[in-house]
Order: C-alpha cells, then structure tokens, then sequence
C-alpha cells in the first residue's frame, strides 16, 4: 500500500528541528525523540544553574514552567491551578493514591488492559482490582454495561488507561467519565499513551502522563491534573519544590511545540501512520497484526510466526536495535505480557512510529521481518 499521509508538512516540520537519527527509530510509544529546542532550552537551564545557582535559575525559568503548565491543561482539560508536574507517570499515579487515602479492601475498576505496574500500586495500596465488561476481545469497553457493573461492585475509583502498552487500542473514555460522574465515583485516567497522540480533553478527576513519549520531552518527568474537590483538604502538592528543573523546562517547550504543530493535525497524521502501518506489515513472513486496520491509533502490535517463543522475539527485537536484523538499526519495542497481565498472553513487537516517519522506514522493517 502506497505511503499517503495527510500534513507532510508537519512531518518535515517535525524532522526539520531534530538531529538525523543514527537509526530507523519506530519507538515513540516508549520515547520520542527530543527536538533541538527541548535540547538547547534545557541545556540552557543547566548552565544558568552553574553560573547563578539552581534557586536562582530555577526562579528565572518560573515563566517558561508556567507556560508549559497551561499548555498542558489545554491538553487535558483542566485548569492551570489543577497541574502538577511529577518525576513520572508512575510516581503521579503513586503520589495520587496516596493522598486520596482510599481504604484497603476498596475496589478499582479496571480495563483488561491495565498496565502491570498500575496494578501492583493498586496491590500496595490493599485495593482490589475488578474488570469493566468489554465489547469485543481487543479490549474496548462496553460502555453499555459499565452503570451495571459500577452498581453492583460500588468501587471507590474506576482507572482507565486511554490506550493500554501491549496494544493499539483507544478507549472511548468520555462516555464511561459521564457514567462515573453520574453514580459520584472518581474517574482517574494514565495518559502516558495518549497525550500529544490522542484526544485527552475528557470530564475526568484526574488525568496523569509523561514527558518522555508522544510529546518528546525528557525522561524523569510527568504531570499530573487534578479536579478540585477529589483530594482531602490539608494534602500536600504532588508537585516537589526540589526537582529536575531542567527537565520540566524542557517538558514545557515540548508542550509548546506540540501545540505550535497543531494537536489535531498531528492526532489525524498518527492516526493514519497506524493504519498504513498494519497494512504494510500484516502477514509479511508469518506476522501478524493484532489491531484492526482502522483503530485510531498510531501503534501497530505485531505477533510472532507460529512457534515463536517470548525469548525469540526477545532476541529479535535486539537483532533489530543491533542492525543485525536489517541494513539499518531499528528501534522497536518487545512488549512482555507483564505489561497487561490481566490481558496479554506473550510478547508482541511493538511499532510506534512519529509523524515523521517515511515509507522506507517501513520498507526496511519489512524486510526485516521477511527474513525471519
């Protein structure tokens, strides 16, 4: 199938302020690679820190923090007062639980595809996790059916991811937050996939994610966005005083720059690369695609020939990062069903390419994977 994606502009745009990458980088959905804006802004930080101190340089970067923090809750819905940055999605998720002093023995609402380490939080927490009903095998909710289940398990929250790790899948959220609003049960959503990827503007209590993905900012770094009223008062700020600075600097440029490229231009790119990703690469030497072609999702999973085992495509997928499998290097990632374990079965390769990605990046893959 002919490589005909909407916006090339944006692509160009996109590829025109990063350095060329050394390799076929297929792996936003575990870190995007940072623009040269990110890499000077925060360069620039950590030099204004060794010549003025970090108090000092972290006051004078107070405007550039809070323009990244509005931009934000543009994305997520919120206001600006109701965001706070974190070290990751996971601590914001912690961090959260924490303070929302939910009693052990409570329940949490999940989708099967609950990302593991959620689900060993919830396990710390003493929470008991139970199933919303879904619709079809791929995981989708079954929004019909979610009033009954929440009326009967009475949980104290309901956790979705809006598009689990092991799989490119959307959750429809908007309507299950209008049901959770209805019965008064807090509606807490990991947008770790999903901003700067997809819509995330949805009536929840609270919306968390990271830097390091889709928006293309640093690792160690998160946010989190929390509705008034859902905390107790007297709790203490997720967001810490002493943190990296830097790192937050460059998550608001990050920030900017997505909303300078157009959010939903860059949803309708994705969207398309996903679906011209499947049909490129299903059945190509006995792979397979588990999504179906037209999921809104710029990720596509691929499962192994018969008789592949979770180390075969362990070792695969290193084989590709080594160059060893292909002409280039390419990155991928080996998804473990550790990261749904409520779900997944065994190991997929995960596709994840960015608006940037060209039809001989795919090619080569392809290749690759023939030669198997």
């Amino acid at each position: 199938m002919t490589l005909v994606l909407p916006y090339p502009e944006l692509g160009d745009a996109f590829a025109a302020d990063r350095m060329p990458p050394d390799v076929i980088h297929l792996d936003a959905a575990a870190a995007g690679r940072a623009s040269r804006s990110v890499l000077r802004a925060m360069t620039d930080h950590l030099d204004r820190e060794a010549r003025l101190g970090g108090y000092i340089a972290q006051a004078e970067a107070a405007d550039t923090i809070e323009q990244g923090r509005s931009a934000a809750a543009a994305l997520l819905g919120f206001a600006s007062s109701d965001v706070q940055f974190t070290e990751s999605a996971t601590g914001a998720l912690a961090g959260l639980l924490t303070r929302m002093q939910v009693s052990r023995g409570s329940t949490v609402l999940v989708a099967p595809g609950e990302y593991g380490p959620n689900l060993g939080l919830f396990g710390m927490f003493g929470l008991v996790v139970d199933q919303l009903p879904v619709a079809d095998e791929a995981g989708h909710i079954d929004v019909s059916a979610v009033a009954t289940r929440i009326e009967t398990t009475r949980p104290a929250m309901v956790h979705l991811c809006v598009h689990p790790s092991h799989r490119g899948v959307v959750l429809d959220v908007a309507p299950i937050a209008s049901i959770c609003r209805a019965f008064g049960v807090p509606l807490v959503v990991d947008a770790a996939q999903g901003i700067a990827h997809l819509p995330t503007t949805f009536d929840a209590d609270a919306v968390y994610a990271t830097s390091r993905k889709w928006l293309c900012g640093p690792r160690g770094v998160g946010l989190i966005a929390v509705r008034p009223g859902l905390l107790p008062d007297g709790m203490p700020a997720l967001e810490s005083h002493e943190a990296n600075i830097a790192g937050r600097v460059g998550l608001a440029v990050a920030l900017s720059e997505h909303l300078s490229l157009g959010p939903e231009k860059v949803r309708e790119r994705l969207g398309a690369i996903g679906e011209l990703t499947r049909h490129r690469l299903d059945g190509i030497g006995g792979w397979s695609v588990i999504e179906q072609t037209d999921e809104p999702s710029a990720v596509t999973t691929l499962r192994p020939p018969v008789g592949w085992t979770d180390s075969d495509l362990f070792g695969f997928r290193e084989s590709l990062a080594s160059g060893s499998a292909a002409e280039r290097r390419i990155v991928a990632t080996y998804a473990g069903p550790e990261r749904a374990p409520l779900q997944a079965r065994s190991a997929v390769l995960r596709i994840s390419p960015h608006v940037d990605v060209r039809a001989c990046d795919l090619d080569r893959l392809a290749e690759a994977l023939r030669q198997t």
